[in-house]
């Protein structure tokens, strides 16, 4: 787990989206999720959150549940995580997002 991946992982609006909605139950599945881009590009954003060291991924039966890493990324680095949601923004609004 590096800073520079986890930097590059929460760049991305899509991302940070999905990050947010785990960050507020303990874990969803992928299609629980609710994101507006084709399977094939939410699957990208899972690949690089979880090469990013921010997701878990459990399978069950056909289903994939997606967690946080929360504890691992908070003992690496402590409040980065919290830091970057409480700091997301609405574009061009300077508004935090719900």
């Amino acid at each position: 787990m590096r800073v520079e991946s986890l930097l590059f992982a929460l760049s991305d609006p899509t991302r940070l989206t999905i990050v947010a909605e785990l960050d507020a139950c303990y874990e969803k599945t992928c299609g629980a999720l609710d994101l507006s881009v084709s399977k094939a590009t939410a699957a990208q954003h899972f690949r690089v959150l979880r090469e990013a060291g921010i997701v878990r991924t459990r399978v069950q039966g056909k289903h994939r549940f997606l967690s946080l890493r929360r504890e691992e990324m908070d003992r690496r680095f402590p409040g980065l995580l919290r830091a970057v949601l409480n700091g997301r923004r609405s574009p061009g609004t300077g508004t935090q997002l719900a």
